[in-house]
């Protein structure tokens, strides 16, 4: 009797770790088969594309102790952006590390001819307050804009003996699939 419970116990462990052999079997396939759906798609081309722009040759639109600003007086200078990319862009200028009184006061307005691309003080012109321009810049174009300062005349002496520094930026960033125009 107890070789033939010895041999019941012998052909339950060993059906036992059949069967465990055969489930990690299983459960081996069936998990190379899921990674393997999830890695392999066939098929498929994926290219990445480039944003690159050119800001005025990386020259300074107005150039420090050029202007001694005074109320009423109003200065106009020429820049340029030109699209370098391997694809169309949304673009927007914007001031970063602005200081001075005159940051608040100065009434600033960037323009491509007689549209007003972006306006507002220098201050409230920042990378984050500022959205993209309305229009597109194509693939290899250049655009010839203008960028206005404003010394409104009501400022008076109240604003003697300020001044404004800052550094004049831009970012682009593509159209294709970018509906919301989303800067990141």
């Amino acid at each position: 009797m107890q070789k033939e419970n010895k041999s019941k116990t012998e052909k339950r462990l060993t059906s036992s770790i059949v069967i465990i052999l055969i489930l990690c079997l299983c459960l081996t396939f069936t998990t190379v088969a899921l990674a393997w759906s999830m890695v392999s798609v066939e098929d498929n081309f994926f290219i990445t594309g480039q944003v690159s722009i050119n800001l005025n040759d990386g020259k300074a639109v107005i150039s420090e102790d050029e202007f001694l600003f005074e109320p009423g007086m109003t200065v106009k200078k020429d820049f340029f952006i030109q699209n370098q990319s391997t694809c169309e862009v949304y673009y927007k200028f914007y001031f970063q590390n602005v200081e001075g009184g005159l940051a608040d006061v100065l009434q600033v307005k960037i323009c491509d001819g007689d549209k007003i691309l972006f306006e507002g003080t220098p201050r409230q012109l920042t990378q984050d307050n500022v959205g993209a321009a309305d229009d597109i810049l194509r693939l290899n174009e250049h655009k010839d804009l203008q960028i206005w300062f404003h010394f409104p005349e009501e400022a008076g002496n109240a604003a003697q003996n300020m001044y404004l520094s800052f550094d004049f930026a831009a970012d682009a960033v593509q159209v294709k699939n970018n509906t919301n125009k989303e800067f990141n």
